[in-house]
C-alpha cells in the first residue's frame, strides 16, 4: 500500500497552499497549488485524498466568481491577488485540473467533484471569452488541449468541437511558415509537448488524436536538429528563454528531449534525428515571413551558432552561440543584448511572476544573417528616452574559462581594454574561436566606449552609442522633427574549432584578411518618405554574406550570400526538409503529394523515412527511397513511417489500402475506408 506523499517544506497548513518566495514576500500560486492538489489525489492515500480536498477547496477559492466581473471564470495567480491579472492563469491550472478530473474524479467526495467540474466549465467560459491568438503559441496550445479535454469531460459537444476546430487553425496558421510562431523556445515547446500528449493519449476524437501527434511529429524533427551534439544544448536562436537556460546553467537539453522520447511525448524515431547527421550542419526554418522571424543555426563538433533574422520579444536570444569547453563545469555561451542605463542581471524581473529569478532582458531591434559559422548582427535601441548609455552587449559566460583575448595583433593582459576602431577583436575559449568585427557606429554623445571588461564573472564586449550625463534625445523621436534615423551598431562574427588554426592570433588575421564593406546613406531630416539604407557585406574565399536595413523606418530590406537573395524555407537541413511545392526530397528519398505542407525525414543508416503531409484536403501521397516506394490513394493530415519495410500510416481521411514495393504494411489506428 503506497505511503502518504511527503508535505513539500514550502506548504502553508493555514492556507492549504504551496509558498513562493518572491519580491513582495511570500506569495501563494494557484497552479503550483493545483500541481499539489493533482499528486495528492494520483498518490490515493485516505491522508492524500483529506489533504487534497483542502487543497482544491483553498484553490476553487481563488478562481473569479462574480459574473460581473470582466474575467468571470478566470483564477488569480496568486492567492493574495486582488484580481486577475495575469490571463493565462486559468490555462494553466485547467491544464492540471481537467486530467485530474479524467483519471481521478472518482477518488474524490461526490461534493468536490462537483464543484470541480463546476470550476471546469467555468474555466472554459473564460477561455472561449479570451479565444487567445494562435500565434500565442504556448497559451493557444493549452487553450486547444483544455478546450477539447474539458468538452468531453463534460459531455459537451459544443466546447468540444471548439477545441477540435482551434487545433485545426494553429496548425493551419503554423503550416502556413514552418515553424510555431514563439519559435524554438526551450522554456515554451514543453508545455507544447506535454499539452500535445495529453491530448493524444486521452482526447476521445480520433481526428484530433492524429493531427496532435503529426504536429508533435514536426515539432519533434525541429527540436532534435537543434540539440547540439557535443554540449547537448538546445541551439538557438531562441524566441523566449529565461536566464539559467541561456547561461547554460540547467542540465543541457538533451536529456530532456530523451526524455520526452522515453515518456512517449515525442515519437521513439526522434532518436534518429538526434543521433544520425553530418557532424557539420546547417539548420534553416521560418516561423512568420512578414514579420521577419526566420532563424538558421549551423552545427560543428565543438560549438553551434544560432542567428534570428529578427528577435521576437525582448527574452529572445537573437545571435547565441554555444560551444565546449573540456575543463568548465558547463558549456560556453556567447550570447546578445542591447541595454540601456547599464542594467544588468538582478536590476529587474519578470514583473507578472513578482519572482526573485532575474532575467537579462533585451532592450534593442535586431536583424541579423547567417551562413555557417558567419554572422552579422545589427542592433538599435527600441525607444530611446531619457537616459545615461545605450549599448549592445555580446557576453561570453564564465570569464574564468576565457583562454585568449587578442585585439588585432596585440593579447590582452587586463581588463577593462579599449578597442581601437577598425581592429579584430579574437576570444579563444575551450575549443572554439571567435573573431568579432565591430561595424560602423553612431556615436550620439561624446568618446562613447568600444571596450571589452570583466561584469560579475563574465567577458563582455561593449558597443556603446552613447555613455554620458543623462539626456533626451530629441534626434531619436519618431515622429519629429530632427530624426534622420536609426544610430548604427553591429558586429561582423565568424567562429571557428579551435583545432582549425595553428594559434588565435592567426584565426584573427584571417577574419581581418577579409573584405568588409559597411555603407550607409547620408543623413537627413525625415518627413515620412524615402529610405536610409545601411548595407553590410562580408566576403572571404568566394563566401559572402551581406545584410542592408532601412534606419529611417528600422526594416529589413534584403540578406544575400554569393548564392544571391535568401529566402523563407518552411524547413532545410541535411536530414529533413519541409515545403509546400507537393515534392519533397532528402538525399535519394522523395516525398510526392499535394501542393500544401509536407516534409520529410529520411535515415538510411536506421533504414528509417519518416513523411508526414499538413494538408487540409486530402491528396494523392508517394513515398519514394531506395529500399522501395509507397503509394496512397489518397490521405489527410498524418504521417507516413517506412521502418526497415514495415510501413505504417496514421492518417485521417485515407482513401484505399496503401500500396507497398520492398516492403508490407501494417495497418494502425485508421483502416481504409
Amino acid at each position: 500500500m503506497a505511503n502518504p506523499l511527503p508535505i513539500p517544506n514550502d506548504f502553508n497548513p493555514e492556507t492549504h497552499m504551496l509558498g513562493n518566495p518572491t519580491d513582495d514576500g511570500v506569495l501563494h500560486q494557484t497552479r503550483r497549488a493545483a500541481g499539489f492538489a493533482a499528486n495528492l489525489v494520483t498518490n490515493g492515500t485516505p491522508e492524500d485524498l483529506a489533504l487534497a480536498e483542502k487543497v482544491l477547496d483553498a484553490l476553487l477559492a481563488c478562481q473569479e466568481t462574480r459574473e460581473d466581473d470582466p474575467h468571470y471564470g478566470n483564477f488569480k495567480w496568486y492567492r493574495e491577488d486582488d484580481f486577475v491579472e495575469d490571463l493565462n492563469a486559468v490555462a494553466f491550472n485547467l491544464t492540471t485540473l481537467i486530467p485530474l478530473a479524467i483519471h481521478y474524479g472518482d477518488r474524490l467526495s461526490k461534493s468536490m467533484y462537483d464543484r470541480l467540474l463546476d470550476a471546469i466549465r467555468l474555466g472554459l467560459h473564460e477561455v472561449r471569452n479570451l479565444d487567445v491568438q494562435v500565434a500565442y503559441t504556448n497559451i493557444a496550445i493549452k487553450d486547444i488541449v483544455n478546450t477539447c479535454l474539458g468538452g468531453e469531460l463534460l459531455n459537451d459537444p459544443e466546447i468540444a468541437q471548439r477545441g477540435y476546430q482551434k487545433l485545426i487553425d494553429w496548425m493551419t496558421f503554423t503550416d502556413t511558415f514552418g515553424i510555431p510562431f514563439e519559435y524554438n523556445s526551450p522554456t515554451y515547446y514543453s508545455v507544447a509537448f506535454r499539452s500535445f500528449k495529453n491530448l493524444a493519449s486521452l482526447t476521445q476524437d480520433s481526428d484530433t488524436r492524429i493531427r496532435a501527434r503529426t504536429a508533435i511529429a514536426r515539432l519533434g524533427i525541429s527540436v532534435a536538429l537543434h540539440i547540439h551534439t557535443r554540449t547537448g544544448r538546445w541551439a538557438g536562436p531562441h524566441s523566449r528563454a529565461y536566464h539559467p537556460t541561456v547561461v547554460a546553467e540547467t542540465a543541457p537539453e538533451a536529456g530532456m528531449v530523451r526524455n520526452w522520447i522515453e515518456e512517449g511525448a515525442l515519437p521513439g524515431w526522434i532518436t534518429d534525428v538526434l543521433t544520425h547527421r553530418p557532424a557539420s550542419f546547417e539548420v534553416s526554418e521560418t516561423a512568420h515571413i512578414e514579420r521577419c522571424y526566420g532563424l538558421t543555426t549551423h552545427h560543428s563538433p565543438a560549438f553551434a551558432l544560432g542567428v534570428s533574422t529578427k528577435q521576437y520579444t525582448g527574452q529572445s536570444n537573437a545571435l547565441i552561440a554555444h560551444y565546449h569547453r573540456p575543463n568548465a563545469d558547463r558549456a560556453g555561451v556567447l550570447y546578445t543584448r542591447y541595454l540601456l542605463n547599464d542594467k544588468w542581471l538582478g536590476d529587474f524581473y519578470h514583473q507578472t511572476d513578482r519572482s526573485t529569478s532575474r532575467n537579462l532582458v533585451d532592450e534593442g531591434q535586431f536583424y541579423g544573417v547567417q551562413q555557417g559559422p558567419r554572422a552579422i548582427g545589427l542592433y538599435a535601441p527600441g525607444t530611446l528616452g531619457r537616459c545615461t548609455s545605450a549599448k549592445a552587449a555580446f557576453i561570453w559566460t564564465q570569464y574564468e574559462h576565457i583562454d585568449e583575448i587578442w585585439i588585432g595583433n596585440n593579447p590582452v593582459k587586463s581588463l577593462p581594454a579599449d578597442i581601437p576602431e577598425g581592429e579584430t577583436v579574437v576570444i579563444a575559449s575551450g575549443e572554439a574561436l571567435f573573431a568579432v568585427r565591430p561595424l560602423t557606429r553612431t556615436d550620439l554623445g561624446r568618446n562613447a566606449p568600444l571596450r571589452l571588461i570583466e561584469r560579475e564573472g563574465d567577458l563582455v564586449l561593449e558597443i556603446y552609442n552613447y555613455h554620458g550625463p543623462a539626456k533626451s534625445f530629441w534626434e531619436m523621436r519618431w515622429p519629429g522633427l530632427f530624426y534622420k534615423g536609426k544610430p548604427q551598431c553591429g558586429i561582423y562574427l565568424e567562429i571557428a574549432e579551435r583545432s582549425a588554426y595553428p594559434d588565435s592570433q592567426s584565426f584573427g588575421q584571417t577574419v581581418a584578411g577579409g573584405t568588409l564593406n559597411d555603407n550607409a546613406e547620408a543623413p537627413y531630416v525625415y518627413s515620412g518618405e524615402g529610405e536610409r539604407l545601411w548595407s553590410i557585406e562580408y566576403t572571404r574565399d568566394g563566401q559572402t554574406l551581406g545584410i542592408e536595413v532601412d534606419l529611417m523606418e528600422w526594416q529589413l530590406k534584403r540578406r544575400w550570400t554569393q548564392s544571391g537573395e535568401l529566402g523563407w524555407p518552411m524547413l532545410e537541413s541535411p536530414v529533413a526538409r519541409q515545403t509546400r511545392t507537393g515534392e519533397v526530397t532528402v538525399g535519394n528519398a522523395t516525398l510526392t503529394c499535394g501542393s500544401e505542407p509536407a516534409w520529410l525525414f529520411a535515415c538510411p543508416e536506421t533504414g528509417r523515412y519518416v513523411a508526414g503531409y499538413h494538408g487540409q484536403t486530402p491528396a494523392p501521397l508517394s513515398l519514394t527511397i531506395p529500399e522501395g516506394k509507397v503509394e496512397i490513394e489518397a490521405m489527410g493530415v498524418g504521417t507516413v513511417h517506412w521502418n526497415n519495410g514495415i510501413v505504417t500510416v496514421e492518417t485521417i481521411a485515407l482513401k484505399g489500402t496503401p500500396k507497398i514495393i520492398g516492403g508490407r504494411y501494417q495497418p494502425t489506428e485508421k483502416e481504409p475506408q
